[in-house]
């Protein structure tokens, strides 16, 4: 199935959204878009064009937008609030939980720049922990797409689904390989067959994660590729399908390891079946300055890494 996979261009998955909420739009009047003065960065040029009357310039107000949004959700709205990771999230976790997740409001909260790969802007916005604090809140359905054309699916879907959704994308322009393939929520993409240990990536990661499966395979070494885009409601099911063979596991993602993705799928492991598990993500750290290539490497996110985790636990499968 690697030899399948195919690169069709280059772009970077906030530009899904940008385009997948126009799309959206068009067949839903009822959706609405607020930004907190980062609509350019947001992409959300196309949107004000075409609908300038269901856009709302909220200002560096992110606690209010939040607010806003939960109320217009009373109206029958369904308003799509936009800003950086960090500010989604870590600056306006009281109202998301007290305003939309308490009271299961349908806020779709679409979350750009998360990750190192932010790049430059460094630590202060490169918030690691968005994930654990929003698949914390009960009812809040998280989503993390790994390129531009899976960024657009989730956005069409979340725009179609019921209740509270925190969708988690990036700002550096990412290989696009999943054109074309189907997309559902809470249902996880086997991306590569294989026997020997179970690869679990969400975001960025997912490329990685099939660089890293191609090393391997060189290697002797048959990894099953599985693409975890939708870490809240988890796809129990398919992990433990795939772990059945393996009897293994590498989690890979943009993300401190504690609260994250890796932790998702270990609690899911020790429920069900305990084994072996390594994880690739950052070590309880902050980020720093750099180019996300840079910072991708020297925080142990690149595919090398998720190579030598897969050694790793099959040796400790072996043992």
């Amino acid at each position: 199935m690697l030899k399948d996979i195919q690169v069709t261009g280059q772009k970077d998955t906030r530009s899904g959204f940008g385009d997948g909420i126009v799309e959206a739009a068009r067949k839903n009047a009822n959706i609405v878009a607020l930004t907190a003065d980062l609509a350019g960065s947001m992409k959300l040029q196309a949107f004000i064009k075409e609908f300038p009357e269901r856009f709302v310039q909220v200002g560096i107000a992110e606690a209010n937008m939040i607010g806003i949004a939960a109320g217009l959700t009373i109206g029958g709205h369904i308003p799509f609030t936009t800003t950086f990771a960090n500010f989604s999230t870590g600056r306006v976790y009281d109202q998301i939980r007290q305003s939309v997740a308490y009271s299961g409001k349908n806020v779709k909260i679409c979350a750009s720049h998360a990750g190192v790969t932010l790049g430059e802007d460094g630590a202060t916005h490169q918030i690691l922990e968005d994930i654990g604090l929003m698949k914390m809140l009960p009812g809040m359905t998280v989503i993390v797409p790994c390129d531009y054309a899976q960024t657009k699916a989730a956005t069409m879907a979340v725009a179609d689904y019921q209740g509270p959704v925190y969708l988690r994308f990036g700002r550096p322009v990412w290989p696009i390989f999943t054109s074309g393939m189907p997309f559902e929520i809470g249902k996880a993409q086997v991306l590569n067959e294989g026997t020997d240990v179970s690869i679990f990536a969400c975001g960025h990661l997912v490329w990685k994660a099939i660089e890293a499966a191609k090393v391997l395979e060189q290697k002797g070494i048959s990894a099953e590729v599985i693409n975890l885009h939708t870490i809240k409601p988890l796809d129990t099911a398919a992990i433990l399908k795939s772990v059945a063979k393996t009897k293994c596991v590498v989690t890979a993602e943009e993300h401190n390891i504690i609260g994250g993705m890796g932790d998702a799928v270990a609690q899911t492991l020790a429920r069900n079946t305990p084994m072996p598990i390594e994880y690739v993500g950052t070590m309880d750290t902050f980020g720093e300055s750099g180019t996300p290539d840079e910072l991708l490497k020297k925080y142990g996110l690149d595919s090398p890494n998720i190579v030598a985790a897969a050694e790793k636990v099959i040796a400790r499968k072996n043992k």
